[in-house]
C-alpha cells in the first residue's frame, strides 16, 4: 500500500490527538498480564505521535531483552514526544491480530509489526490501510507494509549452509560422507523458509545428502529435541552434521544428541547466551551474530517519518517495499571475542563452567 503523502500529514496531525483521545477512553492496558505494556517513547507523555510495536513472541529472548528496548531508544531520539506503545503476541496469531485491531481503533499514528504468522495479517491490515495508518514489517515480510527492515534471510541461511560445511571440514570429515539432518524453524514464519532454502542451496551445492528435515512448530526447543529422538531410534546411519534455524532449535537437537551419545556437527542463529555457551563448550559449531540494534533503529526511525506523513529513507527495495537489510556474520569459538559489547556481555556468557572456555578464547 501507498499513501497519498499530502493526505497523511493531514491525518497525522488529527491522528495524534485523536489517538490520545481514544487512548484515555479506551485504555490500551486492557490486555495486561498477557505480556502487554505501555511504554513512554520520551519526554512527551502522550506525545504528538503514537507508535504501536507488535513483537510475536519471548521464547527468544532477542525481543524483550534487544528489539524492544532499542526501538524506544531510537524512536526518543527521533522524535523526544513519541510514544510508544508496546504489546507481545506470546506466539498467539489470534492475540496480535487482537492487539493490531486495538491498535487501529485506538487510532494510532503508525504500527511496526513482526508477525506470529505472515500469512494471518491481511484482514487487519487491511482495516489500518482504511484509516490509513502506515504499517511496518519488522523482521518477517508481509505483503502491503509501507516499509521493511530485516536481515537478508536466504543470505543468512547460506552462512548457516557454509557453517556446516565448516564445521564438518574443521572435524576432517567429508561432507558427502553421511547424512545430514534440517531442524528448521516454525513453517509459519517466512524468515524460517528463507533460511532453509539459502542452507539448502549452500549444502547441495557441495553435495551433501540431506536425509531428513523437520520444521519446527513455534521455534520450540522441545519440539526439535522430540523429533531428533524419534529419528535417532529410527534411523539406519547417524547425521555428520544437524542444521538447526536457531540457536534454541540447536539446544533442542543438543539435548536429543547428548542422550543418544551422538555428536554431530550442530548450528544455530542469534547469538543468544545459551547457544554462545554451547559453542564454547564445544557442543554446537557456530552461530549467526545479528546485531538488532540497527534493525530497530531503521524500523524507529521509518516509523517516525511514516506517522509525520513522510517517506522513509531506505538503501533498497524488497518486494517492491522500500527496505533497509541488517548485515550478519558467523560466529564460532574463535570469533565469539569479537561480538561481546553493548549487545552481548562477557557477563552473561562467562558463569560457572564457562569462565574458564571464556578465558581459553580471550573474551572478556
Amino acid at each position: 500500500m501507498r499513501h497519498n503523502l499530502q493526505s497523511r500529514k493531514k491525518l497525522a496531525v488529527l491522528g495524534a490527538s485523536v489517538a490520545i483521545g481514544a487512548l484515555a477512553l479506551s485504555g490500551c492496558g486492557s490486555q495486561k498480564g498477557q505480556g502487554n505494556e505501555e511504554s513512554g517513547g520520551g519526554s512527551g507523555g502522550d506525545g504528538e505521535v503514537t507508535i504501536a510495536l507488535l513483537l510475536p513472541e519471548s521464547k527468544t529472548t532477542r525481543y524483550e531483552s534487544l528489539d524492544k528496548p532499542n526501538f524506544e531508544k531510537y524512536v526518543a531520539e527521533a522524535n523526544p514526544d513519541a510514544k510508544v506503545e508496546y504489546r507481545n503476541a506470546n506466539q498467539d496469531a489470534t492475540q496480535q491480530q487482537q492487539q493490531f485491531e486495538a491498535a487501529v481503533t485506538e487510532g494510532v499514528d503508525a504500527i511496526v509489526l513482526d508477525p506470529v504468522d505472515a500469512s494471518a495479517v491481511s484482514s487487519a491490515l487491511s482495516k489500518a490501510q482504511a484509516k490509513k495508518i502506515p504499517v511496518i514489517a519488522y523482521d518477517r515480510f508481509f505483503e502491503g507494509a509501507d516499509y521493511y527492515t530485516s536481515f537478508d534471510n536466504k543470505k543468512i541461511g547460506n552462512l548457516q549452509g557454509q557453517a556446516v560445511l565448516d564445521g564438518l571440514k574443521a572435524e576432517d570429515k567429508d561432507p558427502k560422507s553421511g547424512p545430514v539432518w534440517m531442524v528448521n524453524g516454525d513453517p509459519k514464519d517466512p524468515n524460517a523458509a528463507d533460511f532453509k532454502a539459502g542452507a539448502e542451496e549452500t549444502l547441495k551445492k557441495a553435495g551433501v545428502d540431506i536425509t531428513e528435515s523437520h520444521d519446527t512448530l513455534d521455534w520450540n526447543p522441545d519440539d526439535a529435541r522430540q523429533w531428533v529422538e524419534g529419528q535417532l531410534q529410527s534411523a539406519d546411519k547417524e547425521p555428520i552434521a544437524i542444521y538447526s534455524a536457531n540457536d534454541g532449535t540447536a539446544g533442542g537437537v543438543l539435548a536429543a544428541t547428548k542422550k543418544a551419545k551422538v555428536k554431530p556437527v550442530v548450528t544455530g542463529q542469534d547469538a543468544e547466551v545459551d547457544g554462545l555457551q554451547n559453542i564454547l563448550r564445544g557442543d554446537q559449531y557456530a552461530t549467526i551474530y545479528k546485531s538488532i540494534p540497527p534493525q530497530a533503529e531503521f524500523a524507529a526511525k521509518a516509523a517516525v517519518a511514516l506517522a509525520g506523513g513522510e517517506e522513509p529513507k531506505a538503501g533498497t527495495t524488497y518486494k517492491d517495499t522500500p527496505t533497509d537489510f541488517v548485515e550478519a556474520k558467523v560466529v564460532t569459538t574463535d570469533t565469539v571475542k569479537d561480538i561481546v559489547g553493548d549487545q552481548i556481555k562477557a557477563e552473561d556468557i562467562c558463569t560457572k563452567d564457562v569462565k574458564k572456555l571464556c578465558e581459553d578464547a580471550g573474551v572478556k
